[in-house]
């Protein structure tokens, strides 16, 4: 019966022709489209779900406020795993974890660069559940200046050699690395990225007893079966043990007192598996995703397959006249009204599973493109698991039920008598099908205007007045490789044709990591964290960044090498009304600070996401070697500045090549998530408008064929081909109008919603709801003049015939 039936909406679905191959095609991209965003969702959702033990591990982070400034970060500093290890009975183990990126590797003679080389603690392999190819998993990182390397790692520093007992060099450290193991390349799912493992025993400061200097992550394994909450509850005690000693010799006030003040600190926990989507936690390497854009685009994926439904629906009911004689005539042989639901739903199942395979096709090809186009590293890899075929198939049922329940019905309640009598079933429930329309533009105008929205925030993001300026600036990284002759390659530098200004600091805008603790004096229950910056005399010119109030470190006067600038931020954080007769003391030297000799304009050193925070500079002293040179060039002369640099690099630095970036291109990888959310944005609003416009023509097609012998007449009676386009055009714009008017309040809610998450942010204008209505006007009309014209074009004396 079920064969016989399948058989038969094959041959039914093959008589219908043009109208099936747009449902088709329009399912297929629909389902082409929620397959992509599903394999992006599932992807987003399996960070470092491979884990064994995931359940059990948690990512430790500190959570403070400090004299009304919020921070929540995934820093710790080094003492904390160990002595939780040592007195917490559900804790099993620890690791730390401390990343460099962008580290000169030197073999022999040879040098290379590895992006990411993670030091850890020997425990790592019983928190990731990375397959060790070669060496003990237990001993291989136990021992200081031991390396393993990555499969990758291996071949490209050994090729064919066994790289065991091999030596090699890393960054600046003067002592050998030993390779100890090999294993695999760490899998793309994870929150960190890492070519190289090395031994964070290798490092003496990770023995040192300091509490308050965060710089390395934390994770714990617990119990089988311990309680987390078991935890967090041992997490005061620990701090009064251990933090409140430091306060009291740094800011020279007990806990209690530090506490009263309004301030607060206390460690967090984050599940491993929630780390890649927690924004909240402040990381700079990796920054996690917001998981809002699962959502957003999972609506955008179910509003797709929405629209493709509906073009089957009104194309479906639109033929109703082409299928009533077959209804009649199946009635009157004694075809039951549930016989012909179930033919009905069987032959849309049958054009959804072909939909779905020309879906999946679709995907294989257009995979790569997207991958390239969006930097991700989605795959079909994963189909082959026991659960896609069913989900699949479950999307097919479910597609097929909502798309063909009401053709269904609508087709099977036709009446055997009026049918064969001759009665237009075409022309009835106009209305239903043109609110299905009506919802196809409701979701078009709402994809087209949130794109529009989304691509104006991120060009406001790249374009706004930052308070620097980061055009024709090139940075030099890892200025430890120049060491004490800084200041002499700064001298050669500026003797290069087409250099303006050359600055050393520790920071540039967008890679501005460094919080430090400061107070004031008479005021040490107060705590100020300020982003703090090492620089030379010739930063502000090189960055162009503004003074509001004093001056700038001057080289006659040596008094400057010892004190600082705080931004306007800072000074009204701190409550200085006069900035200039104050003096900030950093917490990890004390008295007697620095002097505040100016004052400088607020400028945008992180994502335009976040306010702008209180910052600080202090003079870069000689014992000061590492950070950035930065290079202010005339843009004609750029081709000549970066060679001539690079080999003047040479020359200061044997074998270590130089490493930099444009600070321009640089700061707007900030917005990257923007940008790639922003493109997805439009390829699926393309593809959403293409179905509907696809739908759009059937219909349109299907409804002049009904109305020939209409213009016929009307043709007869002095009517042109414009004045019919214009009749139709019209029908069509009250549809768009209306699907404007009920569009624009849903989309303001949700753009609204979707522009809090940026600090500095656009106003959303009345021009860009007008510009959605607009482009869903043009494309309505584009895709039905083609039709209208022709129709209107035929001869009346031939139309007038039509039946």
């Amino acid at each position: 019966m079920t064969r016989h039936l399948i058989k038969f909406s094959f041959r039914t679905l093959k008589r219908q022709g043009g109208y099936v191959a747009i449902n088709i095609l329009g399912l297929a991209i629909g389902m082409a489209c929620s397959l992509v965003i599903a394999l992006f969702i599932i992807h987003e959702l399996s960070y470092d779900k491979y884990n064994e033990h995931r359940d059990q591990i948690y990512r430790l982070g500190i959570h403070g406020r400090f004299s009304g400034q919020e921070s929540r970060m995934a820093y710790t500093a080094p003492p904390i795993g160990p002595a939780m290890a040592a007195e917490f009975p559900e804790v099993e183990n620890v690791l730390r974890m401390y990343i460099w990126d962008e580290t000169v590797i030197q073999i022999e003679d040879r040098y290379y660069t590895e992006d990411h080389l993670a030091m850890v603690d020997s425990t790592f392999f019983d928190f990731f559940s990375i397959p060790l190819l070669r060496g003990n998993e237990q001993t291989a990182l136990t021992e200081p200046n031991s390396v393993i390397l990555t499969e990758t790692a291996a071949r490209r520093l050994f090729g064919d050699e066994d790289p065991m007992d091999k030596l090699l060099r890393a960054g600046n450290m003067e002592e050998h690395f030993r390779v100890t193991g090999v294993m695999a390349d760490i899998p793309d799912n994870t929150h960190f990225r890492a070519g190289m493992l090395a031994s964070l025993t290798s490092h003496d400061w990770v023995t040192e007893d300091n509490w308050l200097s965060n710089n390395l992550f934390t994770y714990l394994k617990l119990h089988p079966g311990a309680d987390p909450e078991m935890v967090r509850d041992r997490f005061d005690g620990l701090i009064v043990k251990y933090i409140g000693p430091m306060i009291r010799e740094f800011m020279g006030i007990s806990m209690e007192d530090f506490l009263n003040a309004g301030n607060s600190y206390n460690f967090f926990m984050q599940p491993l598996t929630g780390v890649h989507l927690d924004p909240s936690v402040e990381s700079d390497h990796r920054p996690p995703n917001d998981p809002k854009y699962l959502w957003i685009f999972g609506s955008i994926g179910v509003l797709i397959l929405v629209i493709a439904s509906i073009n089957f629906m009104n194309l479906s009911t639109a033929q109703a006249s082409r299928r009533a004689r077959e209804v009649g005539m199946k009635k009157v042989v004694g075809s039951s009204r549930a016989m012909l639901v179930r033919q009905f739903i069987t032959e849309t199942l049958v054009l959804a599973f072909v939909s779905m395979l020309l879906a999946i096709s679709l995907v294989e090809i257009a995979l790569p493109y997207f991958n390239n186009l969006l930097s991700l590293h989605l795959s079909l890899s994963g189909m082959d698991s026991w659960y896609v075929f069913p989900s699949l198939l479950l999307l097919v049922f479910a597609v097929g039920l909502f798309a063909g329940v009401y053709p269904a019905f609508y087709l099977s309640s036709f009446q055997p008598a009026a049918v064969l009598k001759g009665k237009n079933y075409g022309k009835q429930n106009s209305r239903f099908r043109m609110a299905l329309a009506v919802m196809q533009f409701v979701i078009s105008i709402m994809l087209i205007t949130g794109s529009v929205i989304m691509y104006r925030q991120l060009n406001y993001m790249i374009h706004k007045d930052l308070g620097f300026d980061k055009e024709n600036v090139l940075v030099l990284r890892r200025a430890y490789v120049l060491g004490a002759q800084v200041d002499a390659f700064k001298t050669e530098l500026q003797g290069i044709p087409g250099v303006v200004s050359v600055s050393s600091s520790t920071a540039v805008p967008g890679r501005s990591y460094n919080f430090n603790g400061y107070t004031l004096p008479g005021r040490s229950d107060e705590t100020f964290l300020l982003q703090t910056t090492f620089a030379d005399y010739d930063f502000l010119e090189t960055y162009g960044i503004e003074l509001a109030a004093g001056r700038y470190f001057d080289p006659e006067n040596r008094t400057d090498r010892d004190a600082c600038l705080i931004n306007e931020r800072a000074a009204h954080i701190m409550g200085l009304e006069e900035a200039l007769d104050s003096r900030v003391i950093n917490l990890g030297y004390g008295p007697p600070g620095y002097p505040v000799i100016g004052l400088l304009r607020d400028y945008h050193f992180e994502s335009l996401r976040l306010d702008i925070s209180p910052a600080i500079v202090v003079f870069k002293n000689d014992d000061v070697h590492w950070g950035y040179v930065s290079i202010r060039y005339e843009p004609h002369m750029l081709r000549r500045v970066l060679e001539e640099t690079e080999a003047l690099w040479g020359s200061f630095s044997t074998h270590q090549p130089m490493m930099y970036f444009f600070l321009d291109e640089d700061f707007n990888r900030l917005y990257r998530e923007e940008e790639q959310n922003a493109q997805l944005s439009v390829i699926f609003t393309l593809l959403a408008i293409f179905i509907a416009t696809m739908g759009l023509y059937g219909l349109t097609a299907f409804s002049l064929q009904q109305r020939i012998k209409e213009i016929g007449i009307r043709k007869t009676f002095g009517a042109g081909v414009i004045s019919i386009w214009l009749m139709v055009s019209k029908e069509v714009m009250s549809l768009v109008g209306l699907a404007t008017l009920l569009a624009w309040p849903l989309t303001y809610w949700v753009a609204g919603n979707w522009l809090q998450n940026y600090h500095y942010r656009i106003s959303m204008q009345p021009q860009d709801f007008l510009l959605g209505f607009v482009i869903a006007a043009v494309i309505a009309l584009g895709s039905i003049s083609y039709r209208v014209i022709r129709t209107a074009s035929i001869n009346p004396s031939i139309s007038l015939r039509y039946e």
